[in-house]
């Protein structure tokens, strides 16, 4: 069986950047699942995984414009120390506000100047190209029992 549109795949990956910084991984943890085709994941990351098999290991490049886009300068904008919390007022902090058009954005703190700091609305990995090494653990084909919908039958069900 081959990864194809409408399958639910298990895999499990390490993400690394192009100088071989590891940044994410699932080895040893649960697999991300994910259905293939309905763009859960990364196009340059769904598009390595078409058509490998269970058990297939590889790796995918995926460059910027198939992983988080490009970085945008307009992204970037100074809001006053004293508008931001004191425990928030560090390097990479996550932030949760209101856009003008009323929009919740989740800008992280990407510079701390002398009067102001520095929010940045692109993804931390925008501009990057990423490197995963995936492994396909299983794959369930769409209309197909997976194993936890399979149970004996109860005594007098048969």
């Amino acid at each position: 069986m081959h990864v194809t549109a409408g399958d639910v795949v298990s895999v499990e990956y390490v993400i690394r950047l192009e100088d071989e910084q590891v940044i994410d991984t699932t080895v040893g943890e649960a697999p991300l699942v994910y259905t293939h085709g309905q763009h859960e994941i990364l196009r340059g990351l769904e598009a390595g995984l078409e058509g490998m098999a269970i058990g297939a290991a590889k790796r995918v490049t995926v460059v910027p414009v198939d992983g988080y886009g490009e970085r945008h300068p307009e992204g970037l904008f100074e809001v006053r120390r004293d508008r931001v919390p004191v425990e928030a007022q560090r390097v990479g902090a996550k932030l949760e506000t209101t856009a003008p058009d009323g929009r919740v954005v989740f800008p992280y703190v990407a510079e701390i100047k002398p009067e102001v700091i520095v929010l940045d609305l692109n993804h931390p990995l925008a501009g990057k190209t990423l490197v995963f090494d995936v492994r396909v653990i299983d794959i369930e084909r769409e209309g197909s029992l997976g194993a936890e919908e399979i149970a004996p039958a109860k005594k007098g069900e048969s």
